[in-house]
């Protein structure tokens, strides 16, 4: 639910006031209140962390869950001039130079949101747009209702290509890491 108050561009300086029992999300400028999530949703999240973490032990990049401050800035904004502070489901950062306070200023490497009815706008369009514009390799989008994932890749033209759309019986293999395959049978029978 986004806020109106005023026609104001709200940045993560105006964020870090609010309370910190409540999750907020400003995209383009615009505040939004999160809900809580669905215990499917977090089952999802608990299989998909699962299985990244082990893959990740022992290597430079690491997986980070909601609740985690992701800034994406426009060309030179500063960290608190970020308009674009999301809490994506799953985050893998790589870069570990971003890495600050609640969150990471930055782009990562790859970002998963698990959609529900109330966020599958912001994910499946201004998510999507600004994840693309700022260079994140990897974009899944999990559907907990149909039980399928779509994934988009940056191409060689800093576009995601047309995803490649898995069910619960399926595996992903990685773009980002060609060695791992994510299976998704235990992340769908959790729900």
């Amino acid at each position: 639910m986004p806020l109106h108050h005023e026609n104001k561009k709200y940045t993560f300086a105006d964020y870090l006031t609010w309370p910190e029992n409540e999750r907020w999300e400003i995209i383009n400028g615009v505040p939004h209140l999160q809900s809580a999530p669905t215990w499917q949703h977090q089952a999802i999240s608990r299989e998909l962390l699962t299985q990244f973490n082990n893959y990740l032990k022992d290597k430079s990049c690491q997986v980070f869950a909601s609740p985690f401050d992701l800034r994406l800035p426009e060309k030179d904004e500063n960290d608190e001039e970020t308009t674009f502070v999301v809490q994506p489901d799953l985050i893998i950062v790589c870069d570990k130079k971003g890495l600050k306070g609640t969150g990471y200023f930055g782009t990562p490497t790859l970002v998963i949101e698990i959609t529900s009815p109330a966020t599958a706008r912001n994910d499946k369009v201004w998510k999507f747009n600004k994840y693309e514009k700022v260079g994140v390799q990897e974009y899944w989008i999990v559907e907990p209702d149909g039980k399928f994932i779509s994934v988009y890749t940056l191409q060689p033209n800093d576009r995601y290509g047309r995803p490649e759309s898995y069910t619960e019986t399926d595996q992903i293999k990685v773009t980002v890491f060609p060695d791992l395959a994510v299976d998704l049978k235990p992340i769908f029978e959790a729900v």
